[in-house]
């Protein structure tokens, strides 16, 4: 697949594009809002590369409504879920 990608993402546009979606205000954005709240401008092919990469590592979750982040890297919460008791 990356064979083919005339726009392929670069680290620092994965980056940008996380930071800016974990630094929200809101709970959910839309790709246009994303857009315009971007840093620099990133084509639009690239961005849903980017955004399909973070759906499938479980860092975003893309809805009706539009995107909301959904990591949590608290690692107060990480060891509560090792140490937890399975239901």
């Amino acid at each position: 697949m990356l064979q083919k990608l005339k726009h392929a993402p670069t680290l620092n546009t994965i980056r940008m594009v996380e930071e800016t979606l974990k630094n929200m205000d809101e709970n959910v954005i839309t790709i246009a809002e994303l857009k315009r709240r971007l840093p620099k401008q990133v084509n639009h092919n690239t961005l849903k590369i980017i955004l399909e990469y973070l759906d499938e590592s479980n860092k975003i979750l893309i809805g009706v409504n539009g995107i909301t982040w959904i990591q949590n890297d608290n690692p107060r919460l990480r060891k509560a879920i090792a140490n937890g008791t399975r239901l």
